[in-house]
C-alpha cells in the first residue's frame, strides 16, 4: 500500500550468534572465557568453573534484542 511505512527488519548480531545459544527450554547459555589455553597451570576448580553458564536474568532482554530470531 502506498503511504504506509513498514517496520524495518531486525538483524541478528553476528558475534552474539557465535557465542550464545538457546537451550530447548528457552534458556540462553554461553561459554565462559579462559578455557582454551594455558590449562596446565590452572587449578581443577578454575577449569571446571570456566565451562558453560547461563546468561544472567538482567541481560536476558539485551540478549533477546541481539538474537531476535532465536
Amino acid at each position: 500500500m502506498p503511504g504506509k511505512a513498514r517496520p524495518g527488519k531486525s538483524k541478528t548480531n553476528s558475534s552474539a550468534k557465535k557465542r550464545i545459544r538457546r537451550t530447548g527450554k528457552g534458556v540462553f547459555v554461553h561459554e565462559k572465557a579462559a578455557h582454551n589455553h594455558l590449562l596446565q597451570q590452572k587449578s581443577k576448580k578454575q577449569k571446571r568453573l570456566s565451562k558453560k553458564t547461563l546468561v544472567l536474568k538482567g541481560y536476558k532482554k539485551a540478549v533477546k534484542k541481539l538474537l531476535p530470531n532465536k
